[in-house]
């Protein structure tokens, strides 16, 4: 069974079914905007995929930082052969551009907490390194 082939019990591997995307079409590689209905495009092209493993591989597709960086300066969306679909609106590159920010600032919360977080374990570990040398045997 290939990556692209699915069992009727179980369904392929996420992951698995983008990273072949990725290898067959340069708008998957290039993380391309790509065009309205892109999904109808590759089933002509896979059939036996399932809608829901597709589905969930251009979800994890489309929510990458590349793609949302390619997407806020973008200004056409791709067919799947690479040939211009339609423009990318500026209501799309505000939404790439806002999903960026939110996602960015998150992570520098995240940074600042852990960073507060290690000092205040650095700040105990000296203070117990003080008391030790304070009260310990001599």
């Amino acid at each position: 069974m290939t990556t692209t082939e699915v069992s009727t019990d179980k369904p392929i591997d996420t992951r698995a079914l983008l990273k072949d995307l990725q290898t067959r079409f340069d708008v998957f590689r290039n993380f391309s905007p790509l065009a309205i209905g892109i999904d109808k495009q590759v089933f002509a092209v896979l059939p036996e995929l399932s809608k829901k493993s597709l589905r969930l591989a251009m979800r994890s597709h489309t929510i990458s930082t590349r793609y949302l960086k390619e997407m806020e300066k973008g200004t056409v969306r791709l067919n799947l052969d690479g040939s211009p679909a339609d423009p990318v609106t500026d209501e799309n590159r505000q939404h790439a551009a806002e999903l960026l920010r939110e996602r960015f600032k998150k992570q520098a919360e995240a940074r600042k907490a852990a960073e507060a977080e290690a000092k205040a374990a650095q700040r105990r570990v000296e203070k117990l390194n003080q008391l030790a040398e304070k009260f310990g045997r001599k």
